[in-house]
């Protein structure tokens, strides 16, 4: 059996096809990177949005059970957010406000960002009925 050898049109266009892999990866790379940090940026958002409703919940929970008051709500809510999410939510602020029928807390905080130069927001809200006993 022979072994034939390429022809010069093969080696032709092995030599033009030379350093085309390192082009494809200096084009797709950058749009690989960026997909992945759009995708590690909304999950941080996702999580940090989620501490944030889970402590303005809590909060309000303790503002408006029987005896609560604004106070209580805003510590129970920062205490959440020291338990859980210290690391997810950057520079957090609870508020509270309760009236005669509800109470609400507000939970506002940045999200951690992978994007350089971008800081988002987050703001949540729970509002609960003011617990209160009533006789028949």
């Amino acid at each position: 059996m022979s072994r034939s050898k390429p022809g010069k049109s093969t080696d032709r266009r092995r030599r033009d096809q030379r350093g085309s892999v390192s082009i494809e990866l200096v084009i797709l790379l950058p749009a690989l990177f960026a997909v992945l940090f759009v995708g590690m940026q909304a999950a941080l958002f996702y999580h940090a949005r989620t501490v944030a409703i889970a402590a303005a919940q809590e909060g309000a929970r303790a503002a408006g059970a029987e005896g609560g008051s604004e106070s209580r709500g805003v510590n129970a809510a920062e205490d959440f957010i020291a338990d859980v999410g210290d690391d997810v939510l950057q520079g957090p602020t609870a508020a509270a406000a309760r009236t005669a029928t509800t109470a609400t807390v507000v939970i506002e905080a940045r999200s951690l960002s992978v994007i350089p130069g971008w800081n988002p927001t987050i703001r949540q809200s729970a509002t609960v009925p003011i617990e209160r006993l009533t006789t028949p």
